[in-house]
């Protein structure tokens, strides 16, 4: 699952950007991607260090 251009648009649109290049919404996808991956995969660690199979809220705000 990864965030799509469109959210990412419809993200730089609620902060008050009026127009959005392609390039640019291409770029924080990217970014929101990569950033998530790492929390994913930090949050994954933490549970399983605590012998969890269920990841949980703390263990994303740990993650962050």
């Amino acid at each position: 699952m990864t965030i799509s251009k469109l959210a990412a648009k419809k993200i730089l649109k609620s902060v008050g950007g009026a127009r959005i290049s392609e390039s640019a919404a291409a770029e924080l996808c990217e970014t929101l991607n990569a950033y998530a991956y790492s929390i994913a995969k930090k949050a994954v660690k933490l549970a399983k260090h605590a012998k969890r199979k269920t990841v949980k809220k703390a263990d994303i705000d740990l993650a962050k």
